[in-house]
């Protein structure tokens, strides 16, 4: 059973940085895709980023140029770096791995942009 789990999540001032860690059981290269999505209290759960297998990267409209996604396959992780933070960030963030037609989740870590 795949299992992923995130790190890194906590509570930082507007304008700044964080970077999450997400750790596979298996090579992230195992995986179709790896993506984080995020999801605010009361709202859908939405994409932040994405990398292929491939190394393509895809990002939400909302965090362009402001976060980016980068795999490290030696260390079985996929990393969001997140700089700019801004009080709408605030989010549970989720880690995602794409299997085909189906996916495995991490259980998620919270982000808090607050003064």
């Amino acid at each position: 059973q795949v299992q992923l789990v995130e790190s890194g999540g906590g509570l930082v001032q507007p304008g700044g940085s964080l970077r999450l860690s997400c750790a596979a059981s298996r090579s992230i290269f195992s995986f179709n895709d790896m993506a984080w999505y995020r999801q605010a209290p009361g709202k859908q759960r939405e994409l932040v980023a994405q990398i292929t297998s491939r190394g393509s990267t895809n990002y939400g409209d909302s965090v362009k140029g402001r976060f980016t996604i980068s795999g490290d396959n030696a260390k079985n992780r996929v990393y969001l770096q997140m700089n700019s933070l801004k009080p709408e960030d605030t989010a549970v963030y989720y880690c995602r791995g794409g299997l085909g037609a189906s996916a495995s989740w991490g259980q998620g870590t919270q982000v808090t942009v607050s003064s």
